[in-house]
């Protein structure tokens, strides 16, 4: 008996799939025809196959585009009948993270992937002329085959070619057989799964679009290689893609670089790079890319170095689909904290891999008369030999990296158990910090050479005020932060030397013209990057230290007391240069922020409140409990702060207990007494005289007084911990031989205290003090740390992308004066 289910929509899943279909079939035929088109280049009916090449490609964009606004539409409409809407949204979703829901998944990210292409290919059609068109589109089209078969989720018995993201919910294989599917009326009462806590920030709106148009990017400079070696034009398709590998550069490197501030903001780990896997992933490409750059430029400034140029074109795209299969297997599962589970596509990833190193590894060795030329060495004194040495550098950092991050796909194929480093941050540090000192240099260094030869003697005199300056700096600066580490003195030097040096030939070479400046921009922005990421990690304090009673330790073996620091509601404790209490948390939906006072002494050494940072504890019912930290940011440093430890269920803020804490304090005249949330001080005593102004009728009539009776006061003055000052005056009544007293409160601060002895020989005299307890469970566990100058870092990130944009527009400017009929 067939179920019929009330409320589901079903045409959108049907029209998803035909559209899916649709823009399979169309980038297979926009391939072929653009093949064909190329292939017969000098016959008439070529012309026919560039129309067919052309049509069908937009006909592909115009399916992709329509895929993805009916996915948006489901999602925004939560059609939770559907396995990828319900998987990755929710009703209590906020609308400004809907956007992130559509790339969270592995078939919302292989769509925006695709798209992108899309746009690129739109441009590259438009843009690069017939003669370059077909071939270059070809690749493209191509390329597209394979990414929209990782959509397609059709059967060929038991394999299934892809995942698309249109499959039911009570048709999915973990779902189908469960008892809801054969109630019609499921919905009713079905809410989405949600949103990964991590990914809900504003950085994940702009970080994954921007990352993957730097992914999509890379493929046109392959493109343009492949078609250059393909129609055997080794020269003219550098002019095409040196543009476009800067554009390559710029906008990978922005996504990395978002990426980067994503991390800083939302994840607890404490910094800005923690050289996971999936980060290794994508700085890979990046690096081999500008090394890419840098020998295009080379190869136009002298004619050499073109098998070089092919060579890191084609093996940065290869990366970046070998990155791709690294973090989309599954098989860093065990060593990344944000890998994609395995869909079962790894096997069409590998092919995926494996036929585009075919196809370029079959090229290469087809054309290897005309890449492997034996070619005059460049002198040693020019611009293109340092360059050169300096896309070599790069490449041993992109093999380090890519080696390290590949040890689990080394063991899955040799059957080895190489242990990965137990330590990646200080394993891939003692690597990576010695290779950017030599970057650094060659950065400072290299743009006062000239193509072919230089001077040595006008290329020293010209270099000597900025070695000066730099030293003089990196000698102060490393003075100041008391550096010790020999290769962190090294990299503080070569990163200031990189940057004045790039400055003082911006000034004095490029005066008239700032569009031939780019470069010394994006080179002053990386110095900028080495030594704002050096002095922030290097130097960054923990200073959360545990000053309570407390032992955080006993929570567990990540909860150290030399970085964990256990407040208890109100209680005030010192921790770095601060005083700090914890205020209370506040709830929002299901966002905990947890309020920390920081209060600074001022020049008469009171405290007063300076700021107050409010980390938060997402309380994820389907996913867990998430951190995500708080940051004061100050022109020297940032104060960076997350949760480690807290009980969600505890007793709501601002809720007591009925008992009080009771303590004796023996005091004399200007001693002084600590609360959890004050500082007391006794500042004298007051007798029979004094007393009586302070006492109301009431008090006097309640306590009896009569003319022969002794009261003492004791006049007490009390600090909180937001500077504020208030006095207490508690008394006590001798009668006789008997003793009575009169209890001061400060509401408050829930304090009470008590005058309950004197002692006339010495003047000392016994105060009680009751303070209103809190619930045991109200306290966090907080981790702080302050990260010294680590907005050198962002201000460096800034210029390297403005100083990169004004290199593309510069070579695109050159691109056209240099371009001829022939070649349009």
């Amino acid at each position: 008996m067939n179920t019929t289910y009330i409320g589901e929509h079903l045409w959108p899943g049907q029209l998803g799939h035909v559209l899916v279909i649709l823009a399979f079939s169309t980038a297979l035929l926009s391939t072929l025809s653009y093949f064909f088109s190329a292939r017969n280049s000098e016959q008439l009916e070529s012309n026919a196959w560039h129309k067919m090449g052309r049509f069908s490609f937009l006909a592909h964009g115009f399916s992709v585009i329509a895929i993805m606004g009916l996915l948006f539409y489901m999602i925004f409409k939560h059609m939770f009948e559907y396995q990828y809407v319900w998987q990755h949204s929710s009703k209590s979703l906020p609308v400004r993270y809907m956007l992130s829901c559509f790339w969270e998944g592995q078939e919302g990210s292989f769509l925006l992937w695709t798209f992108w292409h899309v746009v690129l290919g739109l441009v590259v059609m438009s843009t690069s002329g017939k003669r370059w068109e077909a071939p270059v589109m070809t690749v493209v089209a191509s390329v597209q085959v394979f990414l929209v078969s990782m959509l397609l989720g059709v059967y060929f018995g038991d394999y299934r070619l892809g995942s698309h993201p249109f499959l039911l919910l009570r048709e999915h294989p973990e779902f189908q057989n469960l008892p809801f599917t054969k109630v019609p009326n499921y919905l009713a009462q079905l809410d989405g799964r949600g949103l990964n806590p991590l990914l809900q920030n504003y950085w994940m709106t702009i970080h994954p679009p921007t990352l993957f148009l730097g992914f999509a990017s890379t493929l046109i400079p392959f493109s343009f290689a492949i078609a250059g070696l393909w129609k055997n034009r080794p020269q003219e398709w550098l002019q095409q893609a040196i543009p476009w590998t800067f554009f390559g550069i710029m906008i990978l490197g922005t996504g990395i670089l978002m990426g980067g501030a994503w991390a800083y903001e939302s994840l607890s780990f404490g910094g800005f790079w923690a050289w996971d896997p999936v980060e290794n992933a994508s700085l890979v490409p990046w690096l081999t890319l500008v090394a890419a750059g840098h020998v295009m430029l080379i190869h136009r400034a002298n004619g050499k170095s073109l098998a070089s140029a092919f060579g890191l074109s084609i093996i940065t795209f290869i990366l970046i689909l070998y990155s791709t299969f690294l973090t989309r297997s599954g098989i860093l599962g065990n060593t990344s904290v944000h890998a994609f589970t395995d869909l079962g596509m790894s096997g069409q990833l590998l092919v995926y891999l494996i036929f585009y190193i075919a196809v370029a590894f079959a090229l290469v060795v087809y054309r290897r008369a005309l890449l492997f030329r034996r070619e005059e060495e460049e002198a040693a004194n020019s611009r293109e030999f340092w360059m050169f040495i300096g896309s070599l550098v790069l490449c041993v950092s992109a093999f380090q990296i890519i080696f390290t991050t590949s040890i689990p796909v080394i063991n899955k194929i040799f059957g080895s158990n190489i242990a990965p480093p137990t330590k990646p941050i200080e394993h891939y540090n003692s690597w990576q910090v010695p290779i950017a000192i030599l970057i650094a240099l060659l950065i400072a260094v290299t743009q006062f050479l000239k193509y072919k030869k230089t001077n040595i003697a006008t290329w020293l005199k010209q270099l000597m005020w900025p070695f000066v300056v730099a030293t003089i700096l990196a000698v102060l600066m490393a003075l100041g932060l008391e550096m010790k580490h020999g290769f962190h003195i090294g990299l503080l030097w070569a990163s200031v030397f990189a940057a004045i040096a790039n400055g003082q030939f911006l000034l004095r070479n490029q005066k008239i013209n700032l569009g031939k400046g780019g470069a010394s921009i994006a080179h002053i922005g990386f110095g900028l990057i080495l030594l704002g990421a050096l002095i922030s990690t290097s130097t960054s304090t923990i200073i959360s230290r545990n000053t309570s009673q407390t032992d955080v330790s006993k929570l567990g073996k990540d909860y150290s007391n030399r970085e964990n620091i256990l407040l208890r509601r109100n209680d005030t404790l010192q921790m770095g240069p601060y005083r700090v209490f914890y205020r209370g948390k506040v709830v929002k939906g299901i966002d905990h922020f947890f309020e920390v006072v920081y209060l600074e002494p001022d020049n008469q050494g009171k405290y007063h409140q300076t700021f107050v940072l409010r980390p938060l504890v997402q309380a994820n019912p389907r996913m867990g409990n998430a951190a995500e930290p708080d940051t004061r940011h100050f022109w020297n440093r940032d104060v960076y702060t997350h949760i480690t430890y807290v009980d969600l269920a505890q007793v709501e803020a601002g809720q007591e207990k009925e008992n009080r804490k009771e303590t004796k304090h023996t005091l004399s005249s200007g001693d002084t007494l600590y609360t959890a949330n004050a500082i007391v001080v006794l500042e004298g005593l007051f007798k029979q005289n004094d007393v009586e102004g302070l006492l109301t009728p009431k008090d006097r009539q309640e306590l009896g007084l009569k003319d022969g009776d002794l009261a003492v006061g004791a006049h007490m003055r009390i600090l909180d911990v937001k500077g504020k000052v208030q006095y207490a005056n508690p008394l006590m009544i001798i009668r006789g031989n008997l003793i009575d007293g009169l209890p001061a409160e400060i509401d408050s601060l829930g304090l009470e205290f008590s005058f309950v002895h004197l002692n006339p020989d010495n003047g000392k005299v016994d105060i009680v003090v009751k303070e209103k307890q809190r619930s045991e469970n109200d306290f966090i566990v907080m981790k702080a740390i302050v990260f010294p100058y680590i907005n050198i870092l962002w201000l460096g990130m800034i210029i390297l992308v403005v100083g990169t944009t004004i290199s593309i527009f510069h070579r695109i400017r050159l691109a056209k004066k240099n371009r001829t009929p022939a070649t349009s």
